[in-house]
């Protein structure tokens, strides 16, 4: 405690920059946004100071409004008051404002620290030791009452420090919810488990209606994108289990271009997720998070995003969600509307 003109005053600790270590009130460690500080970090052409040589700003189609109007403000009333953490907000998610004024939230269970460190990722990352909130599956569920829900998307950070990856304590979820709110329609997207495919059937077994898991970027790029824990191959084996066991089950996955992938490559990887089964997929714009994180390489115009939509479904997918802002939980209940749920990418660029 400090002293202020002979008054009490708590200081609060400062909040950790980018890339530093602190601890978490559960006390382990982890790091903020997920990747140490570099010094040598490559500014890209995200994050380049305009008026310089080579600098670029973020193309119109890019960019965002900052979230505001009361039904934001309630969601995250109710986020707060059940201690849910959101990849809306922890992974900085440009379509916070407009799903939750919508009155809709991706929740992400087990917590905001995740045992891996993917380089296109800001989930801070650690090792959270087995710690997991016993009273997570009634708040979720409470709160999918409260916002009177009747579609959820529940993600979550991987959770290698558990036996079972935490897939017993996603289902717990998503049957708690189910009970409180049977109209309401789930979709898992999950971690990759390790590929237990015992895991996979857990989760699976659940009552769920889509099971997602996203394979994120082409093959040749997985290892400088994702994780060395993670696998095009692992996560192409779970979606074609989850899809083998119970067919009624939707599967769905998820594709971030502008990291340097080639069209080859892109209509490579759309073919191994049909082959995989895949039902549902959505591709969006890489946005560099800090500069700890991998630069962007190209911005996708939104005429070409129409233009792999069309080839996603000549493939077959029954739909694919594709725009410069989509995000793989975006307007996930309109998937199989099949109007790109509702995006015009022709009026992004004007």
């Amino acid at each position: 405690m400090s002293d202020l003109r002979r008054i009490p005053v708590v200081s609060e600790p400062a909040r950790p920059r980018s890339g530093e270590k602190y601890l978490t009130p559960q006390g382990f460690t982890a790091v903020r946004d997920g990747i140490k500080s570099r010094r040598d970090a490559d500014p890209g052409p995200q994050q380049r100071t305009p008026g310089r040589p080579g600098a670029s700003r973020l193309p119109p189609w890019l960019r965002s409004r900052a979230p505001t109007g009361a039904g934001f403000q309630q969601v995250r009333a109710l986020v707060r008051e059940h201690r849910l953490a959101t990849v809306c907000e922890e992974a900085h998610c440009p379509n916070i404002g407009e799903c939750w004024n919508a009155g809709t939230a991706t929740l992400m269970l087990m917590g905001a620290v995740c045992t891996r460190a993917c380089r296109f990722c800001s989930v801070d990352t650690g090792n959270p030791h087995g710690w997991l909130d016993a009273q997570e599956p009634e708040n979720a569920a409470r709160t999918v009452e409260l916002m009177k829900l009747r579609y959820v998307v529940l993600t979550s950070v991987d959770r290698d420090d558990l036996p079972d990856g935490g897939a017993a304590h996603y289902a717990a979820c998503v049957r708690a919810i189910k009970r409180r709110n049977p109209g309401t329609a789930v979709e898992a997207l999950t971690p990759d488990f390790q590929g237990s495919t015992a895991a996979v059937e857990t989760v699976v077994d659940s009552g769920i209606e889509v099971f997602a898991q996203n394979i994120e970027t082409v093959r040749r790029l997985t290892h400088p994108v994702r994780d060395p824990r993670a696998g095009y191959e692992q996560t192409l084996a779970v979606l074609a289990h989850a899809k083998r066991y119970r067919c009624g089950v939707l599967t769905k996955s998820s594709l971030m271009l502008g990291l340097g992938e080639t069209e080859a490559e892109i209509d490579a990887t759309l073919a191994d997720l049909r082959a995989a089964g895949v039902d549902l997929l959505t591709l969006g714009q890489y946005l560099r998070p800090t500069l700890n994180h991998l630069p962007v390489e190209r911005f996708v115009t939104p005429a070409e995003f129409d233009g792999y939509r069309e080839r996603a479904l000549g493939l077959g997918f029954l739909e694919c969600v594709s725009g410069p802002l989509v995000r793989s939980s975006y307007r996930a209940e309109q998937a199989l509307n099949r109007n790109n749920a509702g995006l015009d990418n022709s009026a992004l660029a004007r």
